[in-house]
């Protein structure tokens, strides 16, 4: 098998539900062949729109995991036991796996599979839908520095990729991997405040969702920290300062981290024992 890049060899993406389709379409865009892609799904309608929509082949767990240099395991963190005994004598210590699933340690993987199996946890985000993903991965104990690049590579697919340790693991799934429901919790907030107002809605979601993505771009391309950038909107006495005011006295901030906070506590809830 191949260990030299991300453009070498076959992948498996077990699971073809919304994150799996989003691997494979980004594979597929940044110039993987259709034939170097393989995907496992049980439900036999999801198989045939697959297959139809990206002309790639549906096989079974074990028949894909034993044709792939790169096995990507995109299931629910439930059934990622099950689809490892499935697959365990078809990855070979040659085979990377690269596992998807919320919560689930290296550890869990690495004792279900042939000893020396390379394995690295993953953790995307489903602004991945737009190529726009941030996706955090880990080594595990068997991964060479080449596993761990072609992890990256592949998973860069799908937007920006980085290296954290696993121990790190929960506090990027409440950060960036809940993240996008913070983000779209505040631009619902933000639209209904400009309904109340007086603007149709139509406007209030334009003026709603540019000002979220501008800002976004400007802390990614400024590298300002967002305290300085904040404070160059905030005039002395002006408009934002007033309602910065109100979101402080409500203790918004606070409220941010706690909640943050019992994200990270309940990925580590979620974990599996070994």
């Amino acid at each position: 098998m191949t260990t030299d890049g991300a453009a070498s060899g076959t992948v498996a993406i077990l699971g073809a539900g919304v994150m799996g389709e989003t691997l494979l379409s980004g594979l597929l865009r940044a110039g993987r062949r259709p034939d170097d892609v393989v995907v496992a799904e049980r439900r036999p309608d999801r198989a045939a729109e697959i297959a139809a929509r990206h002309g790639v082949r549906v096989l079974g767990n074990a028949e894909a995991a034993s044709l792939a240099d790169t096995v990507v395991l995109v299931v629910k963190p439930q059934d990622v036991e099950g689809v490892l005994a499935e697959i365990r004598d078809a990855v070979t210590p040659g085979t990377l796996v690269v596992s998807i699933a919320a919560g689930i340690p290296t550890a869990f993987v690495e004792q279900r599979l042939a000893g020396g199996v390379a394995v690295v946890r993953a953790m995307p985000n489903t602004p991945a839908l737009v190529g726009e993903g941030m996706t955090a991965i880990s080594p595990g104990a068997c991964c060479l520095p080449e596993h761990t690049g072609r992890a990256e590579a592949m998973l860069a697919a799908m937007g920006a990729v980085l290296r954290v340790p696993e121990y790190q693991q929960d506090a990027v799934t409440a950060v960036s991997g809940s993240g996008p429901a913070y983000v779209f919790y505040v631009a619902e907030a933000m639209i209904e405040a400009g309904v109340l107002l007086g603007l149709p809605r139509a406007t209030a979601t334009e003026l709603a969702v540019q000002t979220l993505l501008g800002a976004a771009r400007m802390l990614k391309e400024t590298g300002t920290h967002p305290t300085l950038l904040r404070e160059q909107v905030s005039s002395p006495g002006g408009t934002t300062v007033a309602a910065l005011r109100q979101l402080d006295d409500h203790g918004v901030r606070a409220a941010f981290v706690t909640a943050i906070e019992a994200a990270r506590d309940r990925s580590q809830e979620l974990s599996p024992t070994t």
